[in-house]
């Protein structure tokens, strides 16, 4: 009898003990280290400097004089320096007759050279990686770029592949979610994450201005990201994910179709950016920001903000990309901020919406400078940028902050778990950053097109 009762009052205790333990292994799963990772850089004959992009401008003979005027406007604003790459049919002069052989050769270039860094920085073998995340928007192929990679190192038969599409500029961190996700069912799991967009079959020769800023903007970039839930390898971790917060608001007609993939008039794709792009990165952003805030940020700070934030209510104040994040302090819990280099508009913007310095701004505006608009790649540019400036100490939080078509805003917060001090991809250049000036020469060397009674005869015999 006395057997009985003791064993009435262990079944429970071991139900409760069990369930404990399985939840403990269960959360110890569940973290997410980032191992390394490799940004890459074109070789100098695919440079896209001034005198190239002069080039390709002159070859668009659907162009006149308006939209040669917009376009050299936009170069000289858009914050990209003298020295970011562009896709080699485009320097070739064949951007009108992109191959698919241009596609695949440039991904190719860009997927396999950062992941044979990747691997012999960390030495770790293909055969290892337990999961795979390809995103590329604009390059859906068949096989998928995934099962490319895939077959290029032989990598196990049950490995997890999956391959992004269609995402934009923030698929990467849409990735690192997904890998995040994932890791709660697999335990001490390897994961590369692939980011990079396809630009040579996707050059816009046409002349509508709403899509001809994607060709002032974008240029050739990608990055390769190793993973990992297994707690083993913490010590060799250079940065752990703390919080990750997605939003889609694509339920939304207008911020659906800011940002959008089509053909115009005269048959030529490209990808057309609307006047409801702020409105939407607002919306997005700061739907973003109610979520992951309470996360990261102090209680007294907390409560602040609801103050402020009621105030701002009370009066009548709306919501826009620069007050969208009105009334917060975010360096009481943040301190670095790695923003997608999408363009000298897109940084101003988020900087004015989250009250930060010109310091804080410095590594995005850097990487814009040197590299371009990179896509989905830019946020590892900048971040190389910070890490070569030797700015990433033990324990430090850096937010990531994307915003892609869709429209997505995915942000994210890594603690950094070593001093970091690779120079990577801005081993070359670092020295010289940042430079005394931002400007751009574009103009200086054009500026004959602001004279209305010449600009019509040097535009046809200008050679650039």
């Amino acid at each position: 009898m006395e057997f009985l009762i003791a064993l009435l009052y262990l079944l429970p205790l071991t139900y409760l003990v069990f369930h404990l333990c399985k939840l403990v292994s269960r959360r110890r799963s569940q973290c997410c280290y980032m191992l390394a990772y490799e940004c890459y850089k074109a070789a100098d004959e695919a440079r896209l400097n001034t005198g190239e992009s002069a080039k390709v401008v002159f070859r668009n003979k659907n162009l006149g004089l308006e939209e040669f005027r917009f376009l050299l406007q936009t170069i000289v604003n858009s914050g990209l320096g003298e020295d970011t790459y562009g896709p080699k049919n485009v320097i070739a002069g064949r951007e009108e007759s992109p191959s698919l052989i241009d596609a695949l050769s440039e991904i190719d270039d860009i997927i396999f050279d950062t992941l044979d860094r990747l691997f012999a920085k960390t030495g770790v073998s293909p055969s290892n990686v337990d999961i795979l995340v390809v995103n590329v928007s604009l390059l859906p192929g068949l096989p998928s770029l995934s099962a490319r990679v895939m077959n290029r190192y032989k990598m196990r038969d049950d490995l997890k592949v999956f391959n992004l599409s269609g995402m934009g500029c923030s698929a990467s961190l849409v990735a690192v979610d997904l890998v995040h996700q994932l890791f709660k069912s697999y335990n001490n799991a390897l994961a590369i994450v692939v980011s990079s967009e396809s630009l040579a079959p996707n050059w816009y020769c046409g002349k509508e201005k709403s899509m001809m800023l994607s060709n002032c903007l974008f240029r050739t970039g990608g990055c390769s990201i190793l993973l990992t839930n297994n707690r083993a390898l913490k010590h060799k971790s250079i940065m752990k994910l703390n919080h990750s917060v997605r939003t889609h608001i694509g339920a939304n007609d207008e911020a659906y179709g800011c940002c959008f993939q089509k053909e115009d008039g005269l048959g030529y794709r490209g990808f057309l950016l609307t006047r409801a792009l702020p409105k939407a990165g607002a919306h997005a952003f700061y739907t973003n920001l109610q979520v992951l805030v309470p996360k990261i940020l102090p209680l007294r700070e907390l409560l602040r903000y609801i103050i402020v934030t009621q105030r701002r209510k009370a009066k009548g104040a709306t919501t826009s990309f620069e007050t969208a994040g009105a009334g917060l302090n975010l360096k009481s819990g943040i301190d670095h901020f790695c923003l997608h280099p999408g363009g000298r508009a897109v940084i101003d913007g988020i900087g004015k919406c989250l009250r930060i310095n010109e310091y804080d701004l410095e590594p995005s505006r850097m990487a814009l400078h040197r590299f371009g608009n990179t896509s989905a790649g830019g946020l590892w540019y900048v971040l190389g940028y910070m890490e070569a400036k030797k700015r990433l100490k033990k324990g430090d939080k850096i937010l990531m902050v994307s915003l892609g078509a869709g429209f997505k805003c995915n942000n994210c917060v890594w603690e950094v778990m070593k001093n970091l001090e690779d120079a990577n991809v801005w081993e070359d250049c670092i020295d010289r950053y940042p430079p005394k000036t931002l400007a751009n020469p574009f103009m200086e060397k054009y500026s004959w097109i602001n004279d209305e009674y010449l600009s019509f005869i040097r535009f046809h015999n200008q050679k650039p």
